[in-house]
């Protein structure tokens, strides 16, 4: 059976942690062929403090040019780019640089545009908390309009009262509900972009 889309999924700031191979087999299991690329060379970490030492050491290009070396292999197929709040970041980065990106799913991260970026009706979903103090009010106003500016389709759910990390059961952040509910949303809008490359195939 061939997949219904090829999906990179990126960690979070903690690493490739359990809820992320559990993400990751979620979306295999509704037909799609999922990459978890290990940005941080096996490292999982148990506080943010700790995944940012991480990230400090290696630095924002490095993780990139990994991620981009990830992708790679990949990208002829049309990839959906999608990631956990450091990750989403960074999925965010490479797809819009991806001119045969085909999606791109966000989850409690995003990143700056930069200035005269432009992608061509790319289908981008955010599932953020509400409040989230990584992803404040201010700044989602402005990026929403920044990636509509490019050329983008997004959407937006918020989710009241959750945590930052609310899909991960091992975290604090955790929300079982709103998690719930993302994967659902998530799934959907996975199988919509799948039929979307199919009709324009035929």
């Amino acid at each position: 059976m061939t997949a219904l889309a090829t999906v990179v999924l990126f960690h979070s700031i903690y690493g490739r942690r359990p809820a992320v191979e559990a993400a990751a087999e979620r979306l295999r299991a509704a037909g799609h062929e999922v990459h978890v690329p290990d940005l941080y060379d096996g490292r999982v970490l148990e506080t943010v403090e700790e995944g940012r030492a991480v990230m400090e050491e290696l630095g924002r290009e490095e993780l990139l040019r990994r991620a981009v070396a990830a992708v790679a292999p990949l990208s002829e197929r049309g990839v959906v780019y999608a990631g956990f709040s450091l990750g989403a970041a960074i999925a965010q980065s490479v797809a819009l640089g991806d001119e045969k990106a085909r999606a791109l799913l966000l989850l409690h991260g995003t990143s700056d545009v930069p200035e005269g970026a432009a992608v061509d009706g790319l289908p981008v979903q955010l599932h953020v908390a509400e409040p989230d103090p990584f992803e404040p009010d201010d700044w989602l106003n402005a990026w929403y309009l920044r990636m509509e500016r490019a050329g983008a389709d997004v959407e937006v759910h918020r989710y009241a009262g959750a945590g930052h990390l609310y899909t991960d059961p091992d975290l604090e952040d955790h929300d079982a509900e709103a998690a719930e509910r993302t994967w659902r949303v998530a799934l959907d809008f996975l199988a919509g972009t799948d039929a979307a490359a199919a009709s324009g195939a035929a």
